[in-house]
């Protein structure tokens, strides 16, 4: 091979490698960059895609939409120019054709209320992740989808989101004015109370281990149930995937946070069970305020969120399944006790991210 040759061939080797460093970076722009929907009606012979998104007040969302302040979402599309898929030509909120976002919520197994049923667009009042999450699904998937909240604030996984099946453990607690060391029975599904010192009886109150839960899935099967109602047209349903977005309460419990790995792993496999969609996805977004390394309950929480990650291979079942996105980058700023301020932009961040997070394991 001549010099020349040579020369040509180690370039050629050098762009393909270029390339190949590069193409992540690019097609993670263009995903986030998604261009105004087109107005038309999903693919209505195909069944209908559903995602349910479950939580507490992260997921139901706080984030401003009027205002001509910093933090509103009026402020950061029409001033800073951001998410410019959200308004047409006119300044007008778009609208998703191909998308239908339904909101219920319940407390515990009591009665449900509706909050919305309409075609995706921004409306009044609050926001949550759900219109990052469901413009990318409309744009990635040809088949109508359905993005079916079911949550409300103030829950934690392991007492009222606790799954079917969960089993009752033990938790050594010391007083920190006392040094006295006590061992606790913390309740498994259906059990009540929340715990009890180990060797007395537990006496129950009016709500059980799980009460969100059971009630959680029940309004959202309801929805399913009633589906014409919801999506006009339909043709069946398959649940796709679940959209997790919690931990604020379990972090104030140490026993809680201890078990949370063990809890959203439950979880994962349960939801899939009840909703009869084995292969369905889940994400789930960490707090926006938990940076990695953090120590303390919040340092479990984010860690248990990161350790079943299908990428980090500790759970090779949710290889391809399963992905945690890393809320911190993302946030503007506040905590998830304080519903981040009420800032818009840190709902829509996440929620894009959760959106491209499913969008990118429906394509693998």
């Amino acid at each position: 091979m001549t010099s020349q040759r040579r020369t040509r061939s180690l370039c050629s080797i050098a762009a393909v490698l270029l390339a190949l460093l590069t193409v992540p970076a690019l097609a993670a722009e263009v995903a986030a960059q998604l261009p105004d929907p087109d107005g038309r009606p999903a693919d209505m012979t195909r069944p209908v895609q559903v995602y349910i998104l479950l939580g507490q007040s992260n997921m139901v969302g706080a984030g401003k939409i009027a205002g001509d302040t910093e933090g509103s979402l009026t402020y950061a599309v029409q001033e800073k120019h951001k998410y410019p898929y959200l308004v047409d030509d006119q300044g007008n909120w778009t609208v998703r054709k191909d998308v239908r976002y339904v909101r219920v919520m319940g407390s515990g197994t009591g009665a449900m209320r509706k909050f919305n049923n309409e075609w995706m667009t921004i409306g009044t009042g609050k926001i949550g992740p759900e219109y990052g999450i469901g413009y990318h699904l409309g744009h990635a998937i040809d088949a109508p989808v359905l993005i079916l909240k079911s949550c409300i604030g103030n829950r934690s996984l392991g007492w009222d989101l606790l799954p079917p099946g969960s089993q009752r453990f033990e938790f050594d607690e010391t007083d920190k004015k006392t040094g006295e060391t006590k061992t606790f029975v913390y309740a498994g599904y259906k059990e009540s109370p929340d715990r009890w010192e180990k060797g007395t009886e537990p006496k129950p109150i009016t709500w059980y281990a799980g009460m969100q839960y059971d009630g959680d899935v029940a309004n959202a099967k309801a929805v399913l149930a009633d589906l014409n109602e919801y999506y006009p047209d339909a043709k069946g349903y398959e649940v796709a995937g679940f959209f997790w977005w919690q931990g604020d309460k379990d972090r104030y419990n140490d026993a809680h946070a201890s078990r949370y790995e063990q809890n959203l792993v439950h979880l994962i496999a349960q939801l899939r069970k009840d909703f009869e969609s084995p292969n369905a996805k889940f994400v789930m977004a960490t707090l926006g305020q938990t940076e990695k390394g953090a120590t303390g309950n919040e340092g479990l929480i984010l860690d248990a969120m990161f350790a079943v990650d299908g990428k980090r291979g500790k759970y090779p079942e949710f290889k391809g399944d399963v992905s945690t996105v890393y809320a911190h980058p993302l946030s503007m700023g506040g905590a998830s006790n304080g519903h981040y301020g009420g800032n818009a932009e840190t709902y829509m961040n996440v929620g894009e991210a959760m959106g491209r997070a499913m969008a990118d394991m429906l394509k693998e």
